[in-house]
Parts: structure tokens; sequence; C-alpha cells
């Protein structure tokens, strides 16, 4: 997309009180907690052109920013990430978000901050969305998709621009042919009672449909998309019979932020030409993997503090305060004691990270009959396991590289090694970590598994 993302909507900012809970307070049963350290990050339509502007594309943010510490704040975070500000002058103050939290989970939230009324629509922002690629529009319920001059402008261009607009309870009805609406379920229910669809006698997927359809026809919307957290999207065009996008099975503590990525990545692959229905399950696989690694809270904290061990945020998932276990290998035609040695690591930790060799490596190490499982697929099905968190796949003969940016509390080898040093140790010990062994189960192995099927298949020949 040549022309940038457009992104309309209402910016927050957003503070992590991150600290240590150890102990409870002697006067009241509640947590203390030690070694606060406070991060600043975008927050609403500020997350998701942070996020759209992560992912290398020019973003030019539309909303109101008042003229005070924390909007100022918010602007410098932006301006960081390359984002371009347009700033509707408004009478109120920046709205702030304070989560305190302790090992990854949120505590407490403190709101403040009066969002006012923005004065207008400048020519500056008009001209942003005439001349933009697509438009999303983020709606946090706080006044600026309802500016008559913003309206005006994401309605001019819906006929001819991809436009994906986000909706929220206490904000305004999308424009009229926008091609993608992305409520979340409660969302789409609430929108749906207003135009009196009750979908009470109606169970799951089929109340979720009803209520899509519904929205389809009355905001005049080329699709619904309905997130259902952890089951995906279902994905309406009016139909009976819709589309369901289902997500991979993933870990997470704090989902903040999956909406704007979801919305986000949908705004971008619609600009790249996707369909719908493309871009739908884009939307699915990047918030399915924003979640993984951390939410918006481990994106903050990759970006703004730089920690060696942020450099891959996959491996710091749900681990803040917790232990990261790493192991790796070939993993070419699973079996039994591969599950097993990764059911016991994952048991050392709260996230257990599979560096997985390339196919380039395993041929260096295998024999150029190897690997028999190309790594893509490899790197699915071990994704898929539940013991698995994270695969990194890694080019070298051995993951010193990838362990040195992972940064792993715990690296874990299969029983073969017992009574050596293994080959990590030495590395595991710069940063504290420790490597183990861990049983194996006797007999299993893939070249036991190729030696069997050769000798099987020499035997069917004629």
């Amino acid at each position: 997309m040549a022309a940038p993302l457009v992104v309309v909507g209402d910016a927050l900012l957003d503070v992590d009180l991150s600290g240590r809970a150890g102990r409870l307070a002697p006067d009241a049963p509640v947590p203390v907690l030690d070694d606060l350290v406070e991060v600043r990050r975008p927050g609403g339509a500020a997350l998701a052109a942070a996020l759209a502007a992560g992912a290398g594309q020019e973003v030019v943010l539309v909303t109101a920013l008042a003229d005070d510490e924390p909007g100022a704040a918010l602007a410098s975070l932006l301006g960081e990430r390359g984002v371009r500000v347009i700033a509707l002058p408004h009478d109120g103050t920046t709205p702030v978000k304070r989560r305190v939290r302790a090992a990854g989970q949120s505590l407490l939230r403190l709101d403040s901050g009066d969002p006012g009324v923005p004065v207008g629509a400048t020519a500056e922002a008009r001209d942003a969305i005439g001349g933009a690629g697509a438009v999303l529009v983020s709606d946090y319920g706080r006044g600026v998709t309802g500016v008559a001059g913003l309206r005006d402008a994401v309605a001019g261009v819906a006929a001819h621009l991809p436009v994906v607009w986000d909706p929220h309870p206490r904000g305004d009805e999308p424009v009229a042919g926008v091609r993608l609406v992305t409520p979340n379920r409660e969302e789409a229910a609430w929108a749906a009672s207003r135009l009196g669809v009750d979908g009470s006698g109606l169970r799951g997927l089929a109340a979720v449909n009803a209520h899509a359809s519904a929205l389809v026809g009355a905001w005049g919307a080329q699709a619904v998309a309905v997130t259902l957290g952890a089951g995906g999207a279902l994905l309406s065009h009016g139909e009976t019979s819709p589309s369901v996008i289902p997500a991979p099975a993933v870990r997470s503590v704090d989902p903040c932020g999956a909406g704007d990525r979801f919305a986000a990545s949908a705004a971008l692959a619609l600009a790249a030409g996707a369909s719908n229905r493309e871009a739908v399950q884009a939307a699915v696989t990047a918030a399915a993997a924003f979640v993984a690694a951390g939410g918006a809270a481990a994106f903050a904290s990759s970006e703004l503090q730089g920690s060696p061990r942020d450099l891959d945020p996959v491996a710091r998932t749900w681990a803040a305060g917790g232990t990261v276990v790493a192991t790796g290998g070939c993993f070419d035609l699973l079996h039994a004691g591969h599950v097993a040695t990764l059911e016991a690591a994952r048991a050392l930790g709260d996230c257990l990270v599979v560096c997985l060799n390339s196919d380039d490596s395993v041929r260096r190490l295998k024999g150029p009959g190897r690997p028999l499982i190309p790594q893509a697929d490899r790197a699915r099905v071990l994704a898929a396991l539940e013991p698995v968190d994270a695969v990194v796949v890694f080019d070298e003969d051995t993951p010193t590289e990838v362990l040195d940016r992972l940064r792993p509390d715990v690296w874990v080898k299969g029983g073969d090694y017992t009574g050596a040093e293994l080959p990590e140790a030495a590395l595991l010990r710069e940063w504290g970590g420790q490597s183990v062994v861990v049983p194996y189960l006797e007999g299993r192995s893939t070249t036991s598994l190729v030696t069997t099927a050769a000798a099987l298949a020499s035997a069917s020949r004629p």
C-alpha cells in the first residue's frame, strides 16, 4: 500500500505499574508490590496505530490530543514508532488508564482524564482521510468518531477504499459502505438488541450469526466479523451459513490490546488486496500471536525497555515474574518420546519455547535425506501441542544464538545426555540459567521409525 493507513479514533495513554508480589499487607488482606517499574504505552486508537506502524506501514493517526503532560507523552511515544499524529484540539484532558500488575496479571485499573469534546475536524484531518490507502476507525466511545467532518470524510472514501470500523457501545454507528466492522461478541449482541434482535432462543454460534447478519444490514456494511476471543472470529456477509475462522490455541494472562491488533491487521490485509475472509484469517492469526506474546504489556516492554530478554517477545510470553523453559531439536516425525520430553520440560516453568532446527540445519546434521517433514509443518505440529507455548526456528547447527536472544531460565535436553555436561550449559550460566536433563522413553526415536518404515517398504516390494 503506497498511501498511508489512516487511523481515526480515541487515543489513550496506558500506564503499567508492575511489581513483585511476595507478601500481604499487615493491615489488610491485599498484596504488597515491591520494585515497582512504570512503563507508558499507547492505548486505544493510538495502540492500533502503533501496531500497524510496527508492521512497516506508513500510518497517520487522527485523534483528539490535549495540551497536557500525558498528551505530550503519548505524542512522543507515537513519534518514536513513526506514527504521524494529526491532533484535533479539544477542551478536555488526555485519558489515562493505569494498570497495577504483578507476574503479568492486572490487579487493578485506575482511570483518569476528561476526554472533553473535540472542537471539530480540521482541513488537515480531512485531507489525510481523502489521501489514505485504507482507513481504520478505532472507536473507544470518547467522541472522535462522532465529529461531523470526520464522519463525512470517512463516508466519502468508503465506496472506493477499504474501511474497517472497530465499534464501541458508547460510540457511534459505522458509516454506510464500510468493508468490515469488527465488534466482539458482547458488542455485537448489544448492538443487535437495539435493533430488536434478541437471539436468546438461539445457542452459541447461531446467536452470534443472528446478531452479525442483522448488523450487516442495519449498518450497510459489506461484512461483520465478530471476534470470539479464543474461539477466533465469525465472518458474516448477511448469509445464513457464515465463515468461522478458528484461532490457534495459545495461553494468555492478559489479552489487553487483542482487539486493536485484530482490527489493525485486518485493515492492513484489506489494503494489500486480501478478501474479507483472507483479512479476517490474517487478523485472527495476528491477534493470537499478539496475545501469546503477552499482549499490549509485552509490546510496550519490548519496544521501550529493550531488554535482551525482550528481543523476541514470544520468549517472554507469560513469564513476567515466572520461569521460561526452552528445549530444542529437529522433531522430525514427532513421536511419544518427543511428547514426554516436552511435557517434562513444560512442568519445570511457566512457559515452554521450542527451538526448532530449520530444514537446512537438519540436512547438515542428519544428511541429505532429512528432514522428512518441512520446517513449517514441524513448527505447526509442535505449536499445536498442549505443552508448547511458542516455537522459534533457527538456522545454525546449534541453538546458541537463539538461546542468547531468548535467555531462558531453564534449558532442557533428553535423557541421552545423562552424566555429561550439556553443550549449552556454559552459555546458560552467563545469565544465571540452568541446563537440565529429563528422562526419555526407551526405544522411541525418529531414526528407528525411519528404519522400520524403510524395512516395511522394502518387504512390500514384489
